[in-house]
């Protein structure tokens, strides 16, 4: 890890984050909320709210996946979606669901304000983000596909719409 100029946990810790929250919404696999910590912990954004019937730490398939991040990264747990996504739009952030609508922008075309702090709202597998959630939240991010499946693993939506925004914001 040193030849890689990996910091500590302490390090880490006090270390400037993206202003990005990602909001899990009743996501089923513990796999797949691993997977999204060590996410968060790469591109070390501010935490992870895990809602609904989302698993939390120290879930055996969280820590099989999140690698120790779940140590790294912040998280809290709210038993609704709507409870997590109020309390953010209460603090400031703007809220955004990761999902397929017709009232969308697209991923690419998004263009998140330096100076504001955001949030993105993920599904369920299956449901996708609960439409009394999706009504709380100031727009839709849609990331574009061309194939015939037309849907994504959670965890890689992830990964797409964080970096998306680490790749346009460029502060830490």
């Amino acid at each position: 890890m040193e030849n890689l100029g990996r910091m500590s946990l302490t390090d880490f810790k006090t270390h400037p984050k993206f202003p990005l929250v990602l909001v899990l919404d009743s996501v089923r696999s513990g796999l797949n909320v691993g997977s999204i910590f060590r996410t968060a912990d790469a591109f070390a954004l501010e935490k992870i709210l895990l809602c609904g019937i989302t698993a939390q730490p120290p879930h055996r398939e969280i820590l099989k996946t999140a690698l120790g991040s779940t140590d790294s990264v912040d998280w809290e747990y709210f038993p609704k979606a709507t409870d997590a996504v109020q309390a953010l739009k209460n603090a400031g952030y703007e809220v955004f669901a990761i999902e397929q609508t017709n009232q969308k922008t697209w991923l690419q075309d998004f263009s998140p304000k330096k100076e504001n702090r955001c949030a993105f709202v993920l599904g369920n597998e299956v449901e996708g983000v609960d439409n009394e959630t999706l009504a709380l939240c100031d727009g839709v991010l849609e990331i574009p596909q061309f194939g015939t499946k037309h849907s994504l693993n959670v965890a890689v939506a992830a990964g797409i719409a964080v970096w998306e925004f680490v790749r346009k914001t460029g502060n830490s």
